[in-house]
């Protein structure tokens, strides 16, 4: 009788990426940095353990948006006090602080429970094209199409 194998957290190897998010698409480069995270493109991929690597995301500053989302995809924040709703247009957002963009966008796929938080750990944005990483010696990855 065979069983389903399942991923112990002590015996998963990790990798670490970078992605080059200059001229790619939001949306599409929050999935693919969303699965590496998660682990689902190793084979010992197991959903309740952190089989995922680390990614490193450069250059956020030249992430691309299409149609109107500069000016109409809109962040909410709320200081939990009456009238404390604020709003940020992602225009707004790419000038002032383009890493927390693709941090959300790649946190929203996620899963939100305490592994999903824990997982939240592993994704570095940086505006520029430097990071303090290159020390694990990070795969360069390609986004797929």
């Amino acid at each position: 009788m065979r069983t389903t194998y399942m991923a112990k957290p002590n015996e998963v190897e990790r990798k670490w990426y970078v992605i080059d998010a200059a001229g790619k698409t939001l949306g599409r480069l929050a999935t693919e940095a969303a699965a590496l995270i998660r682990g689902k493109h190793k084979p010992e991929f197991t959903p309740h353990v952190d089989t995922g690597d680390f990614v490193v995301v450069i250059n956020a500053e030249k992430i691309v948006l299409t149609g109107k989302k500069l000016q109409q995809k809109k962040y909410y924040t709320h200081s939990h006090y009456p009238g404390g709703l604020k709003t940020t247009t992602a225009g707004e957002m790419i000038a002032n602080k383009p890493a927390r963009l693709i941090e959300l966008a790649v946190y929203g796929m996620l899963p939100k429970n305490k592994l999903g938080h824990q997982l939240q750990t592993k994704l570095k944005v940086y505006a520029g094209s430097e990071h303090p990483h290159q020390a694990q010696q990070p795969e360069v990855y390609e986004l797929r199409g």
